[in-house]
């Protein structure tokens, strides 16, 4: 799967691995227009707190790249309008707004040179936050295998792999790394309602690897935990507040509460892009509301009355004291707290 990017760019284009198609179709999406990598974004084309930062900064070059390079203001207001559309795609992960301002960083130091020069400096900091996502991902990895027994089976939830990245994945490059350490590493995987990204992501990149995985569904994680069939559970994180209150996927807050009831380590993976140290705690986190038809059909199929009310939360907040490691690229917090965390932010 590291060889199958979520994001790239390709002759002046955006290429998106359109993730609502999988696993029944592989269907790659190149886009010229930084509005439909905000739809993109908006309708889970593309997802996953780093692969959305990524994609997002290719959008802002897209907003310029065919722009007038006499017209100084007209490529600013281009640009700057961009950003606050990306911006306004999805609230909860961090990611998304870090790359934004790397990018209007970049900008706005090189606004004194031609405006060709700013395009490429554009171009060159969108790329460079591809690439420090996937070395950023593959140091989680070699750091987080230590967490993991030289045999043991790893539960996961969503995707927090190579599609939710720029290459090789957070909670899915622990399983990586491990097994290329020699590590005996199984994978349960929950379906991830409403969505199935579990099930239709996770699934299909562990298969793609040749890693042993099981599906279960999310009402039964509490039930192989109790079998003794999980040795860990490992997720990924769309924002991190400066306490180690952590946002995942809605449904990551009940397995932490499973894992603590059956004494199975809790362990949040992810880099330095999706803490927050503005937030105190996860309860000043924005949590996304998503449309109530992701739970009353999956896909065309209608599963419930189509006027019931519905309560469709994208995101839960899992407390720190549930967590029992945070691991990002620069080390490993056990039992994390805000004085444990900050030497990181510093």
């Amino acid at each position: 799967m590291d060889d199958l990017q979520a994001v790239s760019w390709l002759n002046g284009k955006v290429r998106l691995l359109d993730q609502t198609k999988l696993p029944e179709e592989l269907v790659l999406l190149e886009i010229s227009d930084h509005r439909h990598i905000v739809a993109a974004i908006k309708n889970l084309a593309v997802r996953g707190a780093p692969a959305i930062g990524i994609a997002a900064a290719f959008g802002v070059v897209l907003a310029v790249w065919q722009a007038d390079e006499s017209d100084r203001t007209d490529f600013l207001r281009n640009a700057n309008r961009a950003i606050d559309e990306l911006k306004a795609t999805r609230p909860t992960a961090k990611n998304l707004f870090w790359a934004l301002e790397k990018m209007r960083h970049v900008m706005s130091k090189n606004l004194n040179r031609p405006l060709r020069q700013v395009k490429e400096a554009m171009l060159n900091e969108a790329r460079a936050i591809l690439q420090d996502d996937i070395d950023r991902c593959r140091k989680i990895g070699e750091i987080g295998q230590e967490l993991l027994p030289i045999r043991c089976t790893v539960l996961t939830h969503c995707n927090a792999g190579a599609l939710a990245t720029g290459g090789h994945g957070t909670a899915l490059g622990i399983v990586r790394s491990a097994i290329a350490k020699g590590k005996k590493v199984r994978v349960f995987v929950d379906e991830t309602r409403p969505l199935l990204q579990g099930a239709r992501l996770t699934t299909f990149e562990l298969a793609e690897d040749n890693i042993d995985v099981t599906l279960i569904t999310d009402t039964a994680a509490a039930w192989a935990m109790k079998r003794g069939f999980i040795d860990v559970v490992v997720v990924g994180a769309d924002r991190i507040a400066r306490n180690g209150d952590v946002a995942n996927k809605i449904g990551t807050y009940g397995l932490s509460i499973l894992a603590k009831e059956h004494k199975i380590p809790f362990v949040v993976a992810a880099p330095l892009s999706s803490f927050d140290p503005d937030l105190a705690t996860g309860a000043d986190i924005p949590i996304e509301e998503r449309d109530g038809d992701e739970v009353r059909r999956i896909g065309s199929l209608q599963i419930a009355p189509e006027d019931v009310p519905v309560f469709n939360p994208a995101f839960d907040v899992t407390p720190h004291n549930l967590i029992s490691a945070i691991v990002c690229e620069k080390g490993i917090a056990r039992f994390p707290t805000e004085e444990k965390l900050a030497q990181w932010l510093k």
